[in-house]
């Protein structure tokens, strides 16, 4: 657990997490994506009233953050799953709302750490990326069924890769002679489709891996429907708070938060407003929060973090 614990308990945004959270004494609050409990850790020492309900899909981070939180157990509540269906899990804790909910979304270090994971381009391992292990679809297994016009969305809308249409019809003319399974492989014939050196770092392949994260754990249509959840569950001045790390992730949060504090979605030329839409929100980031240089200096892995901040009114 040492390493564990040096590499993998180091949040995001620390500071700016807990002075945006603003917690409340005897207060209910969620961390939809507890990973190694750095945040809850902050949390919970924080206020020894305060209750937490932690939530991850990965079955390895809840038993290591089982054991790292163990002193909080009374006021912890661990569950593997979805963010997206914490509504279910709230009500089945009798909970009648929570006071501030934090979603850290992305993947984590353990994850692109351990090769055999198969989230990373430049480790050796089998093309698996699945945040939940017990998920039948693998990287390997959507990259060898699905068709050349279902690769090639994938690779644009989530990887926003260039050459999309190109790169999926090389892959899958190659899967005719053997299918995906190394994500070595994949990396290496990627770079070569663009006539790039092989141990040179690629954009194209980081993008290319991640478009396939994406898809295999359908990680934007959790995004939406956690969003939702969240503010179904927040009470009155409680506070949603969202890190990103690209910007697919960060624009459905922006757009959300959006439309939860407009007062009216009537179109502009309506001389009255008919649609008696209630405002749900108030955003409290104009711009989205990044990360302090200080904080750069020992977590180089939150460079592209954004932290956006919304209160239920």
């Amino acid at each position: 657990m040492s390493n564990l614990d040096k590499n993998y308990h180091i949040p995001v945004l620390p500071e700016e997490v807990i002075n945006y959270l603003a917690l409340k004494n005897k207060g209910f609050y969620i961390d939809g994506t507890i990973g190694f409990g750095g945040h809850a850790n902050r949390i919970l020492s924080i206020d020894k009233s305060i209750n937490l309900l932690g939530i991850d899909r990965d079955a390895e981070a809840i038993g290591y953050t089982d054991s790292f939180l163990k002193k909080y157990k009374s006021r912890v509540t661990l569950i593997q799953g979805e963010f997206g269906s914490m509504k279910n899990y709230v009500n089945n804790l009798g909970w009648a709302s929570v006071d501030g909910i934090l979603l850290d979304v992305g993947i984590s270090s353990f994850q692109i750490d351990n090769a055999m994971r198969g989230f990373s381009f430049d480790r050796n391992g089998p093309l698996d990326m699945r945040m939940n292990r017990n998920q039948r679809l693998t990287a390997s297994e959507l990259i060898n069924t699905i068709t050349e016009k279902m690769l090639t969305t994938i690779f644009r809308d989530y990887g926003e890769v260039r050459n999309a249409k190109k790169l999926a019809r090389a892959i899958l003319v190659e899967r005719e002679k053997q299918p995906w399974e190394r994500t070595i492989d994949l990396a290496n014939f990627i770079k070569k489709i663009n006539h790039e050196p092989l141990q040179k770092y690629s954009k194209t392949v980081a993008k290319c891996f991640q478009a396939l994260r994406i898809a295999v754990n359908d990680e934007l249509g959790q995004l939406k429907q956690g969003l939702h959840s969240a503010i179904d569950l927040l009470s009155k001045g409680g506070r949603i708070l969202v890190i990103s790390f690209h910007s697919l992730e960060d624009r459905i949060v922006k757009e959300m938060f959006r439309y939860e504090a407009l007062s009216c979605e009537c179109p502009p030329k309506l001389p009255v407003c008919r649609c008696d839409k209630m405002v749900r929100l108030k955003v409290l980031t104009k711009r989205p929060i990044t990360s302090s240089p200080e904080e750069l200096s020992y977590n180089k892995r939150s460079s592209s973090a954004k932290l956006r901040v919304a209160e239920r009114i």
